[in-house]
This record gives C-alpha cells, sequence and structure tokens, in this order.
C-alpha cells in the first residue's frame, strides 16, 4: 500500500512539472507575440496601398460579416485577405491587393488577386 501512494505521489509531480513547463512556454509565446506587435507599431509598414503581394496563407479566421478570410505575412506584416475562394488552404500561396491599414498600422485588409 505504502508503494501505491509513494508511486501516485511521484506520478502528481512528474504532472505537475509538465504543466508548469507548459504554462511557462504558453508565458513565452505571448511575451513574444506582444513584442512582435510593439515592434510593428513602430515601423512604417512593409506594403503599399493599392499594391499587390504574393504570400503564403498562415490560417483563417473570420470577419465580424462571417466571411472567411486568409491570414498571412509579408515580411512579418499581417494581412487579412478577403473573397478568398473555398479551394485555398493554410500553406497555399496567393495573391493579394492591399485595401487598408488598421488604426495602428500594425495589419492589412487585403482581396484575393489569384494563386
Amino acid at each position: 500500500m505504502d508503494e501505491l501512494i509513494v508511486a501516485a505521489g511521484g506520478a502528481l509531480v512528474g504532472i505537475l512539472a509538465i504543466v508548469a513547463l507548459l504554462r511557462r512556454r504558453g508565458s513565452s509565446d505571448r511575451a513574444e507575440s506582444k513584442r512582435a506587435h510593439e515592434q510593428a507599431q513602430q515601423r512604417e509598414p512593409p506594403v503599399e496601398l493599392g499594391e499587390t503581394y504574393e504570400f503564403g496563407v498562415t490560417d483563417f479566421t473570420d470577419h465580424h460579416s462571417g466571411a472567411r478570410v486568409a491570414v498571412g505575412k509579408v515580411e512579418g506584416f499581417v494581412l487579412f485577405t478577403e473573397d478568398v475562394p473555398d479551394s485555398v488552404s493554410t500553406g497555399d500561396v496567393i495573391r493579394a491587393k492591399v485595401l487598408s491599414f488598421n488604426k495602428g498600422r500594425t495589419s492589412a485588409d487585403a482581396t484575393y488577386e489569384g494563386k
């Protein structure tokens, strides 16, 4: 019986150590994201309004209208691209025309131009 209690205690300590490591990693990811955002606020966007850029789709999100929007980066600058066909998947390279910047000029909205 004592061996069972010791084994269970050891397992609990191991689980708690893993949880602590995962929390630390998540905190590090959030800190890195915050640093990247702050740096983006301090630089000029590497894209221009009306210009078309080619980039890989890293993710999809839903626009406030409910439309599917592709997310990608040009030189670390985030573009949210609308009117993307359903045939486009994460990892595909697309072309999009920049339409507008967000309030802080840390990202931009674009419209799909093709693959």
